[in-house]
């Protein structure tokens, strides 16, 4: 007897070309299974956009400081590369522009203090998107602040210079030097605003009376009056400065709480105004808490008397330059006269003076001076030393 081929393989045979082996199954069932990997899919789509979502809003968020506390024209990008510059060229000088840098990227990593290991640990392109998020979020509260300022500058001024006719809040074309109560807080130190001689050459823009970025105005001045043979003294305390710092980290409404230096009696008063306010409205929490800050830095002081001074001016649109005046170097020169005096003697007046703004603005708290070294000298750090020194001098004795 002979067998096939087929017979000899058992029986089975290879299946023909072109058909399938699928085994029948309702059509039903598999466009449930269909739909719920498709449900699966549209559930990871939604958790990535949320994720992204989340990361763009917080980095927004985080980004609110860097105007206010770090730098206020330079790119964040500048502060980083000047940090890589140092640590692979450790034995170059350095110029005064690259070291206002490096202390803008040590006070960005304060700021932000997750930021220094982020930058170690993403790629090119995903540090480039979390710094154009950070920036996004520095200029939005830059354009906030500014907002605020123009209406409150114009009040206060109103309040304090009685200006005829009155400053408009509404309207910033009527104020610079064409008016003469924002004239005045504009004129810069050396130069009497009530000499008409003076007026008339900055309004004309004449080459004697050129203001620029190079004079301090009398706005940053103690009562607006600076003493030509001591220029320090009362620079960077005035009225109008501390009431622009409140107004922006604190809230508008503490702006109009800055007499006194911050001592017992000014404390009780500015709590009984709070808890007044506390039973009228809900209070937000203010930036200051937002973030962490707890002492007034030089360039914070800097970021407010760029604002102060373009609410006094008249250009309607933030820019680095008005005419002869360039901001960024006038916040260069502020934060240079606090982070880069002559000597030891200018550095312990401006620590002063940062210490004097701190008490103007927070008050006479000082916990977050609470260092390990100072707790480690007070009664119940001592006193448990002194417990243990008895354990052990018993011990010995045994």
């Amino acid at each position: 007897m002979t067998l096939s081929v087929d017979d000899s393989a058992g029986g089975s045979s290879a299946p023909p070309t072109g058909v399938s082996l699928c085994v029948p199954t309702s059509p039903h069932a598999r466009a449930k299974r269909q739909i719920a990997t498709l449900m699966e899919e549209v559930e990871t789509l939604k958790q990535d956009k949320a994720i992204k979502h989340r990361k763009t809003t917080y980095y927004i968020s985080q980004g609110r400081a860097i105007r206010r506390m770090v730098v206020l024209y330079s790119p964040i990008e500048d502060l980083v590369a000047e940090n890589d510059r140092r640590c692979e060229d450790t034995d170059s000088d350095s110029s005064t522009e690259q070291d206002r840098l490096q202390r803008g990227y040590i006070e960005l990593t304060k700021s932000l203090p997750w930021i220094h290991e982020k930058l170690a640990t993403l790629d090119h392109e995903e540090s480039e998107e979390m710094l154009r998020k950070l920036k996004r979020g520095a200029d939005s509260a830059r354009g906030d602040d500014t907002g605020t300022l123009k209406d409150l500058v114009a009040s206060w001024v109103n309040i304090q210079c009685s200006p005829i006719p009155l400053v408009r809040t509404d309207d910033k074309h009527h104020r610079g030097f064409v008016n003469d109560a924002c004239g005045k807080l504009l004129c810069p130190a050396e130069w009497r605003w009530e000499d008409p001689a003076v007026r008339a050459g900055i309004r004309d823009r004449t080459t004697s009376f050129i203001v620029s970025e190079n004079s301090w105005p009398i706005f940053m001045y103690e009562n607006y009056e600076a003493d030509a043979k001591n220029l320090e003294c009362g620079l960077m305390k005035s009225k109008l400065l501390i009431m622009g710092f409140k107004a922006i980290f604190t809230s508008p409404s503490s702006a109009n709480e800055v007499d006194g230096d911050g001592d017992g009696a000014d404390i009780i008063e500015n709590c009984r105004r709070a808890r007044r306010r506390s039973d009228q409205a809900k209070v937000k929490t203010c930036v200051a808490s937002i973030i962490g800050m707890r002492k007034v830095t030089p360039r914070a002081i800097a970021y407010v008397a760029c604002q102060i001074r373009f609410a006094l001016s008249n250009i309607t649109s933030w820019r680095t330059v008005d005419g002869d005046f360039d901001y960024q170097i006038f916040w260069n020169n502020i934060v240079d006269f606090f982070e880069d005096p002559p000597g030891p003697a200018a550095r312990s007046r401006m620590n002063q003076l940062l210490e004097w703004w701190t008490r103007k603005v927070f008050g006479r708290n000082h916990r977050q001076d609470l260092t390990p070294d100072v707790v480690s000298k007070m009664s119940v750090s001592t006193l448990a030393s002194q417990r243990q020194q008895m354990e052990d001098a018993i011990f010995d004795s045994d």
